[in-house]
């Protein structure tokens, strides 16, 4: 005999005729289909957050490969007068991180207001707790130094010879 057949007898044995049981669910079922909404919020929370990364990835990489592209000739001219290779590139990255600095201060303000609408969201973290704050400026750092890296590298190989004959 299975556990419904059970179920329905002992249901029939207490209240006869009174009341029919005619859907049953395990408890871990019913648990799962009452966190569907929150896991789609979250799996939604979570695709905005690597799209965020990628974007801050792309934007940095991009805005620094402009500027490393429009700055050829002064780091070709820097380089000629003895700027040494890993002058150019920590200058190139701490430019790439200086953007992401600027951008972590004028989103500060903005996140910690927004954290106290998805309080509901928040589970066991607090909504404006600043570990959680720091982590994310620090990720973001990360990025800012690691996609600064590839227009470092193309400025620190920039041929002072070629530049002065272009220029």
């Amino acid at each position: 005999m299975d556990i419904a057949t059970s179920v329905r007898s002992a249901a029939a044995d207490i209240a006869p005729g009174g009341f029919a049981v005619t859907e049953m669910q395990p408890m871990e079922a019913l648990v799962a289909c009452s966190k569907a909404g929150m896991r789609f919020v979250l799996i939604l929370v979570g695709l905005f957050i690597v799209l965020a990364v990628l974007l801050a990835a792309v934007g940095i990489y991009g805005a620094l490969s402009a500027v490393v592209g429009q700055r050829t000739a002064e780091i070709g001219v820097l380089m000629a007068l003895g700027a040494q290779p890993t002058v150019i590139f920590r200058r190139v990255v701490g430019q790439g991180i200086g953007l992401c600095v600027i951008g972590i201060l004028l989103g500060l303000v903005p996140a910690l207001g927004l954290t106290r609408g998805m309080t509901s969201l928040l589970v066991g973290v607090e909504p404006n707790d600043p570990a959680t704050f720091a982590a994310v400026a620090a990720l973001f750092l990360f990025i800012a130094a690691a996609a600064s890296g590839i227009p470092a590298r193309r400025a620190a190989r920039i041929s002072p010879a070629e530049t002065l004959r272009k220029e």
